[in-house]
């Protein structure tokens, strides 16, 4: 008998720690301490400013523990998600794929929405533009390079600005056009050609100096986001998408090269 109850007691015993054990495993669960790292797919234009901005708002990893960052263009990461691909957030260029994966139904309902505006700028990295943008490219009697209107968000922008200008038909056959708005900044920094419509983030990230171009020029250049509904760490994706709209966030964004979410940056010269 009390070897019986000897066996009683350990099996009881060992029921009890595994219902601790696994209420422990439960409640670190639903704090988040278990979660993988959230694997964040941007768009290339964002990711140095997104990099920078978990380096400062993410400094102890306590809300994102080594979050991992995918950059390649927009088109790229929307096809990788297509065929599953284990992202968590989505920081696209433009509206036109989130919008898809929305009616898709591959993101959670009512998380796509714009966490930054993209801003252009006129720039040459073989002297200062000292005029006005108007006035600069109609000076210039050199190749223009832009982003390619008909797959880059920047390019279609840069080509409604010189629409604006009644300057597309002198500039349409002596145009360079890169596949996205980082090569067509290699491609002015390389001084390979003249003079560039480029990302004004890129310009402060690398402290040159151009002239803005006034956001009216153009459309909006919306770049929005989505939580992907396939993520396995939903609560963190919420988390982090808080931060990025916070406003210390989106006042990082602004003073990174973007327009200011509540209203377009004022005119004039970029910051060196």
């Amino acid at each position: 008998m009390s070897l019986l109850l000897t066996r009683a007691l350990a099996g009881f015993i060992f029921i009890v720690l595994l219902f601790l054990s696994s209420t422990d495993v439960r409640a670190k669960n639903t704090l988040g301490l278990d979660d993988k790292p959230l694997r964040i797919a941007v768009a290339s234009n964002f990711a140095p400013t997104l990099t920078k901005l978990l380096a400062r708002f993410n400094l102890n990893q306590e809300n994102f523990p080594k979050p991992i960052i995918i950059a390649a263009s927009s088109g790229t990461l929307f096809l990788q998600i297509q065929h599953g691909a284990s992202f968590d957030v989505f920081l696209s260029a433009d509206t036109e794929r989130p919008q898809l994966l929305t009616t898709a139904d591959l993101a959670v309902k009512d998380s796509q929405q714009t966490y930054a505006y993209g801003a252009l700028a006129l720039w040459s990295a073989k002297k200062e533009i000292t005029t006005d943008v108007l006035t600069a490219l109609k000076n210039n009697q050199h190749r223009l390079a832009i982003a390619n209107p008909k797959i880059a968000p920047y390019g279609k922008a840069a080509k409604q600005v010189l629409e604006h200008l009644q300057l597309w038909d002198s500039y349409k056959t002596r145009l360079i056009q890169g596949i996205n708005i980082i090569q067509t900044f290699q491609q002015t920094r390389s001084q390979a050609v003249n003079l560039g419509i480029v990302s004004n983030s890129q310009l402060v990230l690398n402290h040159f100096k151009g002239v803005l171009i006034p956001s009216h020029f153009h459309q909006p250049i919306k770049q929005q986001l989505v939580i992907l509904k396939r993520s396995k760490n939903i609560q963190q994706a919420q988390r982090f998408v808080s931060l990025l709209m916070s406003k210390q966030a989106q006042q990082f964004i602004a003073e990174s090269g973007y327009a200011k979410l509540n209203g377009m940056k004022d005119e004039g010269n970029t910051s060196e």
